[in-house]
Order: structure tokens, then C-alpha cells, then sequence
């Protein structure tokens, strides 16, 4: 144990005396927090929603560079090799090594946390949840870079191989971008990345449901964490000597990124992927097709023998009816049930569902934006082409839509719709249909863009949307009820 703490702290004071250390593991992660900061300026909690990203990326550019140049580095110079000559068993070293990384991912996740904190994000709503699932984080991550420390022979390979993980986990593994702006397929991808989940365990701490709604995330990271240290472990060399092509035990690695694998195979299984289905492209079922007129029935009169003459009075063959069109599904709604709904909603001026004040105008930037918006709704044909029900569902889109994908205009477009539906529908039947949706927020197909008004754009997450669609038929139901106030 003393060897293990002796290692310990000569590892934190070889890394606090190297400057270019200092820079990549500090520097480097306050650099994407003000970048996001800027990207993200608009929202109303800075930074609140991508504090899993931000931390994520700090722990990778730890694992994937930091701890592995650390080893390959020293084992080059022979220091691991005189290492080996000392009566201290090989695991003291390692995790001495190891643990000195975690200790600066940990302050370079507080510096983080801090910085945030200090730009007007609020504090996390699971602090305790926060710790575990950055624990998680910093272990499947260091796994990975004992990995990375196996396979690479020289410094610059460890930087070759960190790049060849490092940019794929961040552009389509759900890190850097969010998963609800990725395609359909990069979201499959991004499954077998363990930075997905690293995301999901951090944000689910931060502004979600806790350690409750991040089980799987947090198996996941455990998961990949116990790989990456067995193989690391079976594949760790002492001499710069001895290449990896000569080491014995190869398959180890297929316990390492088969975790990846399995993890990915059971996100898939359990449904966890949201991705739009097949189904979603159905019609309605409020607006089914038209049902066609039966055939008419045979007329006795008109079945009389060829040979015999029809009288010239004789009346002709009486069609039956076509039946009237049943009354739409939201034709029964009643006071009763807009009252029985739940009307706990996010807050306008949040940052799920926003809503600006009657008297907020928008930026001059955004007032050309949002005016081509309020002249294309009464042309939109997901708008105007279709019955009540179908068309008030797709407006509500129009509103969802940049909420999701948190783009500056989300603010102002929900009150454009509004004041659209209001001018379009009767009172008392707009109620009815918004209420309808809110009862059956997963019914119908799913407009996830809006570039034909003018807003670039689209969402990867069908459910995503589907949410703040249903948020706004509650808001707007709310204001038409009394039950909300404008």
C-alpha cells in the first residue's frame, strides 16, 4: 500500500511539472465548454443541457491521449522496465498510474462544473448521481485507454489510435453532437459507443431523473469499464522492445470491444434506440380513407325478360344511400376532459417547451425568420391539406420542431402558432382538438422539419418531438381553458 500511494503522488507531481499536460488536460475541456457556450447562447439555463457531453469529452481526452501517452511514453524511456526490477508487485504501478488519472479527470470535471456554474448554469438537480456517474465514466474510459496503451508500440501510435476512437465517438457516437440531431442511422451507431452512455448517465444526473433513469447507461459503462481493465491487464508490457505483434493473448481484445458490441446488440433488443418506425408513416387514424359506395342491389323491375318491353313510366332504379361520414374522434370530447388533464407543465420561460411573453419581441436577426414562418403557415400543405385533426397536430410541430433541435426562434414560433390556430379554428372546436391530442400524443405521422417554412433543420428522435408537440397542445389548451395563464 505505501508503494501504491508513494507512485500515486509521484504520478500527480510528474503531471503538474509538465506544461503541455496541464494544457490538454484543463485547457482542452474549458475550450469545448465556451464553444458550447456560444453554440448555445439562446437558452435560457446555460450549458444545463449538455453538461453530459462537456464532461464526457473531458474524460475522454484523458483516456484516449492523457493516460495512454503517460504509459507508452514512460515505457519508451525504460522506466517501466526498472519498474519490473523492484520487489513491488506490477498492480501497485498500474493502479498508482491509473488512479493519478482519475484524480485529474475528477478536478478537470470540477473545473468544468464550475466554469458552468459561474455562466449562469444552475446547480445539478442530483449531485450524489452526478459523482457515480462520472465515476462510471472515468472507468470505462481508463479501461479503454490501458487498451489503448496495449496496442500502441510509440507515442505518436497512441495519438493515431486516440483519433481513430475519439472523433467517431464524438460526431456520430452521441458525444459532441446530440443524439437528436444525428439520422436515423448514425442513432444505431451510436448504440456501440460507450459515449453514448456516458452522456446519458452524466445528463440524467444533471437535469433528469437521477441514478433512476440511468441503470442501463451506468451497466453499460461497467460493463466496458471491466473489459477494457481485463484486457489491458492481459496484454501490459514492460519493454519498448517487445512489439505488440509479438505479444501472445490477441483475442483479449475481442473481450475489450466486445463489450461494445454486446452493449449495443442489448440497446437494440430492449428498444432503447428512438428512431422513427414504419409505422409512422400510417395515416391518421381519425382520417380514414373513404369508404366506398356498395354496389346497388339488383332492381326486380329492371330484371324483366329481354323480349319484353319496359313501360315508358316505369320509374328508374332507386340507389341506396350513401351512409353519412361518422362524426371525427374529438367530436365527444367535453369539459370533463380537458379538466381531468395534467396541466404540471415546464415553465415558459424554460428551456423544454418555451413560450415568449406576449410583449417579448424577437431580435432583428430573428424577426425576417419568423415572418416568413407566419406567411408560409396559410400554404403549409401539412397545414391546410387534410381534416381538422391532422392539420392541428402538424402546426404543433411547427412549434416542437425548433424546441428540439434548440434553435433561437423556439421561443416565438409557439405564440405564431397559437395566434394561427386561433384565427383558423372556432373556439370551441380548437378545444376539442387539443384535447383530443393531448389524450393520444403518440397518434399519427410526425413532421420532424420544417424547411419548406424557411427553418433548417430536422430531428433524429421522433419521441423527442412527439413530447413537445404534446407540451404545446397542453399549453395552448391551458390559455384557450383559463386553466394557464398568458
Amino acid at each position: 500500500m505505501n508503494a501504491l500511494l508513494a507512485h500515486l503522488g509521484m504520478s500527480l507531481r510528474l503531471h503538474f511539472r509538465n506544461r503541455m499536460a496541464l494544457l490538454y488536460g484543463y485547457l482542452f475541456p474549458v475550450v469545448f465548454l465556451i464553444a458550447f457556450y456560444v453554440l448555445y447562447r439562446h437558452e435560457r439555463v446555460p450549458l444545463l443541457r449538455h453538461m453530459g457531453e462537456l464532461l464526457t469529452v473531458a474524460v475522454l481526452g484523458g483516456a484516449c491521449f492523457g493516460l495512454p501517452t503517460t504509459l507508452v511514453g514512460e515505457r519508451e524511456r525504460g522506466v517501466w522496465r526498472r519498474y519490473r526490477l523492484t520487489p513491488v508487485p506490477t498492480w501497485a504501478f498500474v493502479l498508482g498510474t491509473v488512479g493519478a488519472r482519475a484524480l485529474l479527470l475528477a478536478t478537470a470535471g470540477l473545473l468544468q462544473l464550475g466554469l458552468a456554474l459561474g455562466l449562469g448554469m444552475t446547480f445539478p438537480a442530483h449531485p450524489g448521481a452526478l459523482a457515480v456517474a462520472f465515476a462510471f465514466t472515468c472507468f470505462a474510459f481508463l479501461g479503454l485507454g490501458l487498451v489503448l496503451a496495449a496496442l500502441a508500440d510509440t507515442v505518436p501510435a497512441v495519438q493515431a489510435l486516440g483519433q481513430c476512437l475519439f472523433l467517431p465517438m464524438l460526431i456520430i457516437g452521441g458525444v459532441a453532437v446530440p443524439l437528436a440531431a444525428l439520422p436515423d442511422w448514425a442513432q444505431h451507431v451510436s448504440a456501440f459507443f460507450p459515449g453514448r452512455y456516458a452522456v446519458e448517465a452524466i445528463q440524467a444526473a444533471v437535469n433528469g431523473r437521477g441514478l433512476e433513469g440511468a441503470r442501463f447507461s451506468l451497466l453499460a459503462l461497467g460493463l466496458t469499464g471491466v473489459a477494457g481493465c481485463l484486457a489491458g491487464a492481459k496484454l501490459f508490457r514492460w519493454d519498448a522492445q517487445q512489439r505488440f505483434r509479438s505479444v501472445p493473448g490477441k483475442a483479449w481484445l475481442v473481450v475489450a470491444f466486445g463489450a461494445w458490441i454486446a452493449v449495443g446488440i442489448v440497446a437494440e433488443i430492449r428498444g432503447r434506440i428512438a428512431v422513427p418506425a414504419d409505422a409512422e408513416a400510417t395515416p391518421h387514424p381519425a382520417a380514414p380513407a373513404a369508404t366506398p359506395a356498395p354496389a346497388a342491389a339488383p332492381n326486380p323491375v329492371a330484371v324483366a325478360p329481354a323480349a319484353s318491353p319496359v313501360p315508358a313510366a316505369t320509374p328508374p332504379p332507386t340507389l341506396p344511400l350513401r351512409p353519412p361520414p361518422p362524426p371525427p374522434v374529438w367530436a365527444k370530447i367535453t369539459a370533463a376532459d380537458w379538466d381531468a388533464l395534467d396541466y404540471r407543465l415546464p415553465p415558459d420561460h424554460g428551456i423544454v417547451a418555451p413560450i415568449a411573453a406576449a410583449d417579448e419581441e424577437p431580435d432583428d436577426f430573428l424577426r425576417a425568420e419568423i415572418d416568413r414562418v407566419r406567411a408560409g403557415l396559410a400554404t403549409w400543405s401539412p397545414g391546410v391539406d387534410g381534416d381538422a385533426l391532422y392539420c392541428v397536430r402538424n402546426l404543433l410541430y411547427v412549434a416542437a420542431v425548433p424546441d428540439a433541435i434548440q434553435l433561437p426562434a423556439e421561443r416565438h414560433l409557439p405564440r405564431v402558432v397559437y395566434q394561427y390556430l386561433l384565427d383558423s379554428y372556432p373556439r370551441g372546436e380548437l378545444t376539442q382538438i387539443l384535447t383530443y391530442i393531448a389524450q393520444h400524443p403518440v397518434e399519427g405521422p410526425v413532421v420532424d422539419s420544417i424547411a419548406e417554412l424557411g427553418i433548417e433543420g430536422a430531428v433524429g428522435d421522433v419521441m423527442l418531438v412527439r413530447e413537445r408537440a404534446y407540451f404545446y397542445a397542453l399549453k395552448f389548451l391551458g390559455r384557450l381553458t383559463g386553466k394557464l395563464e398568458d
